[in-house]
């Protein structure tokens, strides 16, 4: 059983045992009341927030007919899910002169799938709402002992997902993937696959009502049509076990996932280059579990990302994938990779491709970031502020980038809401489903600029244990502010006492001295304390620029203010003890409705290092030289 085959039944009754349970304990009647209702929520909640079938890994390594390409949509702005009466996933056709159909995807325009729906028409550029998208095929030689899934690599932000005029399920978040089966539904001819996608906000998703970035809307990523054994492995997870780091012959260890009839059968897994063929017997109650040693294995690393192609089959389900495999943990106030302290030389990174001004979705997009990335001398990404595609991050596992990664728990969350916390849950799952294998992930982020506070505290604090729970092969990181200055400080020491840095890794700072107050020179007299013995990446840091204009190293927005900005910043960062790396903020000027001054910023984020139109600022060569030295 995977953790998206938990129907809502069985959490039901979970919790009714559990109520039971306390109820006939001594505790107070309050304990148990505020325990019933949360059982509660998640027993009519699970459904609804995991909202898919059943999570299909490496879906680029398996067999599936791409659904890319023209999809024909129309608008649903008042979000009524209907046109004159008919549900617009019924499809409804006039049969006759005198029917009342009130829409047509027959004769509506065309959208490109995947793609931001804002892009592609000047008047959508701001739409926030529901676009239906309808999808016509035909599946010649339908095979009755497959299984078939509509699989979808992202949708922004809730999707309902229909296929021949049945409602297969609705799914919350979006960046992270998710699939549905439609074997009995598949027919040869004639099929018709309709998605509805809301892009409005909402203060009880994540992200919250304001973000400082474009809300893509639409199918963002690829659309499959997967085909699978009827019983077959839909996930596995594969490492490094970090405690045979120092020995000879290492040990890898791993779970494998499966879905179908017949569970108990013999797993076969490969690694050809390390000539491992070892097999295991399926464990009937949950995932199997595996461990083996290998020799002369090489570690993944910047230097050398080194990948093996793993083969893993159990009767006539079979999947591979190119695996790097690493360690990652700290020592102190180190990072180390492999065992061995590692310098985290990164920047920022939002999910656009700005020369199309859209969602980036393609391999080609996430060559295009991560070599500017290399060019500045990066081994270290932070993907900012949601989950990217998974292109890039099987890309940065080929390149030997680093990554660092995270859910959109940004301003404005409602910490206190029990179904926002199993938002984040579920997307996190899906997640970390998605990106277990990938070497180059190595920090999971769990919030971005987030005040403390007691709900706050209690929300997050949950979810590092959940996530912890989940993978144990990566580090926890968050973004936290500095505290409000108080008698006994002076101002030239910024200190760190957020509570939620006890359940941290690593203690990661966002600073803009010299952007949002004061200015460059500023940094000079500055000083940074955490009280802990735990290392240190400077998150975000930076100041707008817009590329082409010039001026004196004191004229807000042009380039030398930028440079200028990034010398000053940088000497003040290698003050720090314990600084273990940095994301300054951010590669490539980005798309934002915040940012609207005229002849500027014109509906762009200005920090990048590189325009819009991929020319390089003055502040692109400080960093770099910066990097080069390290």
């Amino acid at each position: 059983m995977t953790l998206f085959s938990i129907n809502t039944k069985i959490k039901s009754e979970f919790c009714k045992k559990v109520y039971i349970l306390h109820f006939k304990s001594k505790f107070k009647m309050k304990r148990y009341i505020k325990l019933f209702i949360l059982c509660l929520v998640l027993s009519q909640s699970i459904f609804y927030v995991h909202g898919q079938d059943l999570f299909i890994n490496n879906t680029v390594n398996r067999k599936y007919t791409n659904l890319n390409g023209k999809w024909e949509y129309v608008l649903d702005p008042y979000k009524t899910g209907g046109m004159g009466g008919a549900a617009v996933y019924e499809n409804k056709e006039a049969t006759g002169k005198t029917d009342r159909v009130e829409y047509s995807f027959d004769t509506a325009e065309t959208l490109y799938v995947p793609g931001s729906f804002n892009t592609q028409k000047p008047e959508l550029k701001y739409f926030e709402g529901i676009v239906w998208y309808r999808k016509t095929f035909d599946k010649a030689n339908i095979d009755a002992n497959k299984r078939y899934f509509i699989n979808v690599g992202a949708a922004n932000y809730k999707t309902k997902v229909t296929f021949n005029g049945k409602v297969l399920g609705e799914h919350e978040g979006g960046f992270t993937p998710f699939s549905y089966e439609i074997t009995d539904l598949l027919k040869e001819k004639d099929n018709y696959l309709i998605i509805g996608v809301n892009s409005g906000r909402r203060a009880d998703y994540i992200p919250s009502v304001v973000t400082d970035w474009f809300n893509h809307g639409g199918i963002t990523r690829d659309v499959k049509l997967l085909e699978t054994e009827k019983t077959f492995i839909n996930n596995f997870f594969i490492a490094l076990d970090k405690s045979s780091l120092d020995k000879k012959n290492k040990t890898i260890k791993g779970s494998v996932f499966f879905d179908g009839p017949q569970i108990t059968q013999e797993i076969s897994v490969k690694i050809p280059e390390l000539k491992v063929e070892e097999t295991f017997n399926t464990n009937q109650e949950g995932p199997t579990t595996f461990s083996f040693s290998v020799k002369n294995l090489k570690l993944w690393e910047p230097a050398n990302p080194k990948l093996y192609e793993v083969h893993i089959s159990a009767g006539s389900s079979s999947v591979k994938d190119a695996v790097g495999f690493r360690t990652i943990e700290t020592r102190g106030r180190e990072i180390l990779l492999n065992g061995k302290p590692v310098f985290l030389k990164g920047i920022c990174l939002h999910d656009e491709n700005p020369f199309r001004k859209d969602r980036a979705n393609t391999t080609e997009d996430a060559e295009l970031v991560l070599n500017w990335a290399q060019e500045l001398g990066c081994n270290f990404i932070r993907l900012a502020h949601y989950p990217h595609q998974e292109k890039l991050v099987r890309l940065a596992d080929e390149k030997g980038i680093l990554l660092w990664e995270e859910l959109p728990l940004y301003w404005g969350i409602q910490w206190g809401n029990l179904e926002v916390l199993e938002k984040a849950k579920s997307q996190y799952d899906e997640l970390i489903n998605r990106d277990y294998n990938r070497a180059s992930s190595i920090i999971w982020s769990i919030a971005n600029e987030t005040a403390p506070g007691k709900d706050r505290n209690n929300f997050l604090s949950n979810l590092a244990d959940y996530i912890r729970s989940k993978d144990s092969t990566r580090l926890i990181s968050a973004a936290v502010k500095k505290d409000q200055e108080i008698d006994g400080h002076p101002d030239s020491v910024y200190t760190y006492n957020d509570p939620l840095i006890e359940k941290l890794d690593i203690i990661s700072i966002n600073e803009y001295l010299g952007w949002y107050g004061g200015l460059p020179e500023e940094s000079r007299t500055k000083s940074f304390t955490t009280g802990m013995k735990k290392p240190i990446i400077v998150s975000e840091f930076g100041g707008g620029a817009l590329q082409g204009f010039h001026g004196d190293k004191h004229t807000r927005w042009s380039e030398e203010f930028q440079e200028n900005l990034y010398k000053e910043s940088l000497a003040m960062f290698d003050k720090i003890e314990g600084l273990a790396g940095m994301t300054p903020w951010i590669l490539v000027d980005f798309m934002s409705p915040l940012r609207q001054l005229r002849g500027v910023q014109d509906g762009w984020n200005r920090k990048g290092l590189i325009s819009e139109k991929g020319q390089k600022k003055k502040a692109f060569f400080i960093l770099k030289e910066y990097y080069d030295n390290k």
